[in-house]
């Protein structure tokens, strides 16, 4: 069981460093870019926090696998490609 808690615990570091290490390319993005990238570092977060959650006994192992996987689908959901914003011009 300590072994799984430090397990979790270096998997939440692990994800908190890849945080830190984008946060300030993030600032120097285009807006539409930048919104998705922090939406992006936001579930990285959020499932460092569960890992924590996790490590400290507050969540079960399936509620962490389940937490994983709502993060997998987010994060895959903000990697699917845009439909570029169409231009409308007014006609003469």
């Amino acid at each position: 069981m300590f072994r799984n808690r430090r397990r979790a615990l270096a998997s939440a570091r692990a994800l908190d460093q890849a945080v830190d290490s984008q946060l300030a390319a993030v600032a120097k993005l285009p807006e539409d870019a930048r919104r998705r990238s922090a939406d992006h570092l936001a579930e990285l977060v959020l499932l460092a926090q569960a890992y924590r959650h996790y490590a400290r006994g507050w969540i079960s192992h399936r509620e962490l696998a389940n937490r994983g996987r709502s993060a997998t689908a987010r994060l895959a959901h903000l990697r699917s490609p845009r439909p570029a914003p169409a231009h409308l011009t007014e006609q003469d």
